[in-house]
């Protein structure tokens, strides 16, 4: 085990101290990433990033964030402090969504357009793999346990699941019409599956990955889009995009506790580590809302550009 030397830990905690956390949000018709700070929930900043950006995720330091660029075939490497881009990485055709590798050093993208899955390496740019998976890929994350990656097709309506490392296809899976998004369980067990046509939250158990569940989201307006999944897992969030809302579920009961009204047609969606705020990105009414998960009330909105598609909480 290597240690730091004394006073590197506290100069860690200062310098997270100094900065307030940040919400990005990936402006598609902008080609920017509008930044708000979560102290006032005011925009801080303005960073174009190239065109078209898309899915986003961060570094395991929180120092740079990783935003896919559908029309320019890379990531964006965007500097937290200085809010600048500071390098762009290839990675494919059409990339759609972004995951990190469980020791910070891979990217992993859904290539929309190639109906394919790339992973590169983000220090030497080297491609590890690119795998076919269903048709019209987007939603992509990797399982907590860092060994598989799990990739909606939205046509092929399924999910592949493929081992991290060799980028082999281990299984496909089908699931209602249209998947867009996957989040997982904090304790590995479960994946979180949201299919947009089909109006359904599919629950997957991790170890066969094999669907267990389906629960009908809202009404016929409802599309679910983005998830997210509370700090002790027993909350997901799901963004209804046309519903004009965020559906509760109880992840014990696999029901709906409760629907909180936000902006037209919420896409992206975050969460603050403590589970107290949740941000969503309203494509159709071109902001953010902010609500208060205690209450399951909208208590901010925020413009943002034009057609926000992703959210991503920055502590």
């Amino acid at each position: 085990m290597r240690f730091l030397p004394a006073g590197t830990l506290l100069a860690c905690f200062v310098s997270f101290a100094a900065r307030a956390d940040l919400v990005f949000v990936s402006d598609e018709r902008g080609d920017d990433v509008r930044v708000l700070s979560t102290e006032d929930n005011t925009q801080v900043a303005v960073i174009a990033v190239g065109k078209r950006p898309r899915g986003m995720c961060t570094s395991l330091d929180r120092k740079t964030v990783y935003v896919a660029l559908g029309d320019e075939d890379a990531v964006a490497l965007v500097d937290v402090d200085s809010r600048k881009v500071v390098g762009k990485v290839p990675v494919g055709r059409d990339p759609e969504q972004v995951a990190l590798s469980r020791d910070g050093k891979v990217l992993y993208v859904s290539n929309e357009a190639a109906s394919t899955a790339t992973a590169v390496e983000i220090a030497s740019q080297r491609k590890v793999f690119a795998s076919r998976v269903g048709t019209e890929p987007e939603g992509v994350g990797v399982a907590p346990s860092g060994r598989k990656v799990y990739v909606t097709g939205e046509s092929s309506d399924d999910v592949t699941v493929l081992d991290a490392r060799s980028g082999k296809v281990l299984r496909r899976f089908k699931v209602g019409a249209r998947p867009r998004w996957v989040a997982f369980s904090p304790d590995g067990k479960q994946a979180f599956v949201s299919a947009e046509v089909g109006g359904t939250l599919h629950f997957v158990d991790l170890a066969s990955d094999k669907p267990r569940a389906a629960l009908k989201i809202g009404n016929g307006q409802t599309k679910p889009d983005g998830l997210a999944v509370s700090p002790d897992g027993k909350l997901v969030y799901v963004a209804e995009g046309r519903g004009a809302a965020v559906s509760v579920v109880d992840v014990a009961s696999r029901t709906v506790k409760t629907r909180v009204p936000v902006g037209e047609r919420p896409w992206g969606i975050a969460l603050s580590p403590q589970g107290d705020r949740l941000y969503t990105a309203n494509g159709g009414s071109n902001d953010v809302s902010v609500v208060d998960t205690a209450s399951a009330k909208t208590i901010a909105r925020v413009p943002v550009g034009n057609k926000p598609y992703g959210v991503l909480y920055v502590p």
